[in-house]
């Protein structure tokens, strides 16, 4: 499970990085956002 949660995280990363450099700001936000809200380590919603 917590295999899933980081590979889940970690494509809403990127895909928040990707949407920064294309300058859609707020959206690639939080795409980040969530992406460390749902990741394992850190700060988890399903911990």
């Amino acid at each position: 499970m917590a295999l899933l949660l980081f590979i889940i995280a970690a494509v809403l990363v990127i895909a928040g990085i990707a949407a920064l450099l294309n300058r859609q700001l707020v959206y690639g936000a939080l795409l980040i956002i969530v992406g460390l809200l749902v990741g394992p380590g850190g700060v988890s919603v399903f911990a």
